[in-house]
């Protein structure tokens, strides 16, 4: 394993022992991407939004990028991901992906708390997470020992939002089931472990993450040692316990608490990422401490997370958060607007228009608390009262806005192979005939636009081929589109039925 004065390079090679060149550290090869992209971008932009954008660690064909404030992170993530992707592969083929996440504030020169602690005599090694959360400010998190068990909020890991608790869930028929089965974990006491691990699945904004946060509060109130983790937060974390040589004490950190929370788990990527956190499953497990994680499929339905980690999860129990029914959108916007009229005395809106927006709006919550805020908006700007009219014209584009159907691919192949009268089978072999290579190319084209599929994984999904030749089969499409107005129309075809 090659080590530079900064970083330590940890890929494919150093499992296997063979040591990279000085030329192939992580240090090295993200000079390289940074000069490529000054010289594309040009040096206004490159100073404006990527001179404090660092690489901390490059991990089984992951890059993980770090820059020092939340803003830089979400600019960079809308705008220059593909771009900064892209040059990154040119630099070095085997990075697959990339993860940004916000890095400590330290002085330039000092050493990180992670690895002071390490070398400190007699010193407890702390592990430093930093990523990001979908509830809350991301924020460089200090996982420290193991404190007495009365002491489980300075544990570490991501801080539970003050705000989801069980008594601010709002029950319907869709979320009373996973309510009830939250509820049940909560309230067990030690050694009385029934469901484990509890596996939460929806869509976005139906309240898994809300559940997740409860169960936390809950079992934290009666003392009891809680971690939440997003899966950025859980792969940042041990990737600098790596970096710091303090990988032991993460695991055992991990695997001395009693409840352990993960969300969205669908994005743990990387062979030995996914090892260590079947471990730490297994670990706690047969411990019999509590575990709790929320994904947006079926375990089943998580490709790319290796077959024993899945089988693990399936073995407790699995609860799907089923989309808001009417009525419990209409409560949720009641409960809402009646939160809102505390601050805001003069916020009226009338039964009509809360059954109107129950109507309109079935995505999701998180839309639902938009249209409050915009129908707030309109009534505090303008002074007038809330009809059907404004609603209508405040909430359009929110209704617009549909949550599009997930497409897998396999879907897809098995839709092209019935189209174009192969079989499924055909199209992951190796056969090269005209009338295989054309659907198979088309299969690959649409798995790329329609899912968010990195190109090698495609390839694997392919009969495990090069994600050149997925990139060749997207680039040959899409030049046929733009000439053959029946490939086109045919094209579009298969789109609107995948989708529907």
């Amino acid at each position: 394993m090659q080590r530079s004065e900064d970083h330590r390079t940890f890929s494919a090679s150093s499992e296997s022992g063979v040591e990279p060149s000085a030329e192939q550290t992580a240090s090295d090869v993200w000079a390289r991407v940074k000069r490529r992209l000054r010289a594309e971008l040009g040096e206004d932009i490159f100073a404006s939004w990527f001179g404090r954008l660092e690489v901390d660690a490059v991990v089984e064909g992951c890059a993980y990028l770090t820059v020092p404030t939340r803003f830089l992170k979400s600019w960079i993530e809308s705008h220059y991901s593909d771009r900064v992707l892209t040059v990154y592969r040119s630099e070095a083929p085997d990075v697959e992906r990339i993860v940004i996440g916000v890095r400590n504030t330290l002085g330039r020169g000092e050493t990180p708390p992670a690895r002071r602690a390490s070398e400190a005599p007699r010193a407890t090694p702390a592990a430093t997470i930093v990523g990001t959360s979908t509830e809350s400010d991301a924020k460089p998190v200090s996982m420290p020992a193991p404190e007495p068990r009365g002491e489980a909020s300075d544990l570490g890991g991501a801080p539970l939002d003050p705000r989801l608790t069980f008594e601010s869930f709002i029950i319907g028929r869709s979320n009373a089931l996973a309510h009830a089965a939250a509820d049940r974990v909560a309230q067990s006491q030690n050694g009385q472990v029934i469901y484990n691990p509890l596996y939460l699945h929806a869509g976005v904004g139906l309240g898994k993450t809300h559940l997740l946060h409860a169960i936390g509060h809950a079992v934290r109130s009666q003392g009891r040692r809680v971690i939440y983790l997003t899966a950025d937060r859980f792969m940042y974390g041990f990737v600098a316990s790596l970096k710091a040589q303090t990988s032991l004490a993460f695991k055992e950190r991990l695997r001395g608490i009693d409840l352990l929370i993960i969300d969205d788990v669908q994005f743990i990527q990387g062979k030995q990422i996914q090892q260590e956190f079947g471990h730490t499953l297994n670990s706690l497990i047969d411990a019999g401490r509590q575990i709790v994680v929320a994904a947006d499929r079926p375990p089943a339905d998580l490709e790319s997370l290796d077959e024993r980690v899945r089988s693990r999860l399936a073995g407790g129990l699995v609860v799907e958060v089923g989309a808001l029914d009417e009525a419990l959108r209409a409560s949720i916007l009641t409960t809402r607007i009646d939160a809102l009229k505390q601050i805001h005395p003069t916020f009226e809106v009338g039964p009509s228009v809360v059954s109107y927006v129950a109507r309109s709006i079935t995505a999701n919550g998180r839309d639902l608390e938009g249209a409050v805020n915009r129908l707030l908006a309109h009534a505090t700007l303008t002074g007038s009262a809330i009809t059907l009219e404004t609603a209508e014209a405040a909430i359009r584009d929110l209704v617009r806005n549909r949550e599009p159907k997930r497409v897998k691919i396999e879907d897809i192949q098995k839709l092209v192979a019935s189209r174009y009268n192969v079989s499924r089978s055909d199209i992951l072999s190796e056969r090269r005939t005209a009338a295989v290579v054309r659907p198979r190319q088309i299969a690959m084209y649409l798995s790329k636009v329609l899912t968010l599929r990195s190109l090698p994984e495609i390839g694997r999904r392919f009969g495990g081929r090069d994600h050149t030749t997925v990139l060749h089969a997207v680039r040959k499409i899409e030049k046929a589109l733009g000439e053959d107005n029946a490939l086109s129309d045919e094209v579009e075809l298969l789109k609107r039925m995948l989708q529907e």
